[in-house]
C-alpha cells in the first residue's frame, strides 16, 4: 500500500499473497482470512486497477484473487462477495481483455 504506483512492488505483493494464501487446511484458511482482514482483497484489486497494462500485475492479481476467494464456507462466500464489491469482477474482465 505504500507504493501503489510502482508496478514491480504491486506484482511482488500479489505474488506473495498467492503463496501465503495457499492451502485448504485449517491453517491455510486462517491465513486466507487473516489476509482478507488485513485488506488484501482491496489491495489486489487496487493494484490491478492501477497497472492495467502490466501483464505481470494482472496475472499475479488474478492468481491472488483465486486463492483469497477460495472456500465454500460462510467466510469464503463472504470473501467472494467482498471481492465482487471491491471491483474484482471488472478488474479480472479488464485484465482478460487487455491481455488476450
Amino acid at each position: 500500500q505504500a507504493h501503489p504506483q510502482v508496478a514491480e512492488v504491486q506484482e511482488e505483493g500479489c505474488a506473495a499473497l498467492v503463496n501465503v494464501c495457499s492451502g485448504a487446511d485449517g491453517a491455510g484458511l486462517a491465513r486466507i482470512q487473516r489476509a482478507a482482514d488485513a485488506g488484501a482483497i482491496e489491495a489486489i484489486v487496487a493494484a490491478m486497477q492501477a497497472h492495467p497494462q502490466v501483464a505481470e500485475v494482472q496475472e499475479e492479481g488474478c492468481a491472488a484473487l483465486v486463492n483469497v476467494c477460495s472456500g465454500a464456507d460462510g467466510a469464503g462466500l463472504a470473501r467472494i462477495q467482498r471481492a465482487a464489491d471491491a471491483g474484482a469482477i471488472e478488474a479480472i474482465v479488464a485484465a482478460m481483455q487487455a491481455h488476450p
